[in-house]
């Protein structure tokens, strides 16, 4: 049975890292298939995971608006087999982009193709994960929907836990608001949990913190000065030394949430 892992919080807390880290995880010594999904316009999954893109989803967005013979060409092909086109492969994984809006306006029209290629793709693949963008307009917009698992990832900020209680409310929202799975006695419960990045100081402080939320922690992930040297580098944060200390706290995460 596939599962669909979703990654959102606030700009900046490490949404992107853990999303590369999981992907290399979950291919260690399996014959599992995965497709990594770079839902934030700010396209940064594609460096962590260290593949090159060709066309990403705004690409075909802006074929459809703006050159009459690629609309042509791709409206007489399924959109299932035109998001399928986009897909890059890399070593153990599959790579979706979403990519940026070059014109004026909101990404509505992406994000619709985001949410049919997620929904039509992922059922093709053991493991969907999703580096999902700030803030919660995807999933205000249902972009995020028929997943599994939600990973809030936040920092011990202020600012990140305020972002990450919108986000679980927002989210609570559209279980109670929709008509599909999530009211739908028979599915799967859907897991929802906490992320801690840059861990400084006490857990228990955090946890407390998480509590008054109504969130579980689903984990812990400390600094890391290999982070900061790859960043820097520009090497890919999937190549991270096995010693890295992420590695292990993200490994952690994974058994936590039953992957």
């Amino acid at each position: 049975m596939s599962k669909v892992i979703a990654v959102t919080g606030k700009g900046g807390t490490g949404k992107t890292m853990l999303s590369a880290l999981m992907v290399r995880l979950l291919g260690q010594g399996k014959e599992a298939k995965i497709l990594a999904i770079d839902a934030d316009s700010s396209v940064s999954l594609s460096y962590a995971l260290g593949l090159e893109i060709g066309k990403t989803l705004s690409d075909i967005r802006a074929d459809l608006i703006d050159k009459p013979g690629a609309r042509k060409e791709i409206m007489g092909i399924h959109v299932k087999e035109v998001i399928k086109d986009l897909v890059e492969y890399g070593e153990g994984f599959d790579l979706l982009v979403m990519g940026r809006s070059e014109g004026p306006g909101c990404y509505c029209g992406i994000n619709d193709l985001l949410r049919y290629g997620i929904e039509s793709l992922s059922k093709e693949y053991d493991f969907t994960l999703i580096d999902g963008e700030a803030g919660p307009e995807q999933i205000n917009r249902r972009v995020l929907r028929n997943i599994d698992t939600l990973l809030i990832v936040t920092d011990t900020s202020h600012r990140g836990f305020k972002t990450a209680d919108v986000l679980h409310k927002i989210a609570d929202r559209r279980k109670a608001d929709e008509g599909d799975r999530f009211n739908d006695p028979s599915a799967d419960l859907i897991q929802e949990g906490l992320v801690i990045n840059r861990l400084k100081g006490s857990e228990e402080v955090v946890r407390t913190a998480a509590q008054r939320l109504g969130l579980r922690v689903f984990g812990y992930i400390p600094e890391d000065e290999n982070i900061s040297e790859y960043d820097l580098l520009g090497k890919p944060l999937i190549d991270l030394p096995e010693s890295s200390p992420v590695i292990e706290a993200v490994r952690m995460i994974l058994e936590k949430i039953g992957l």
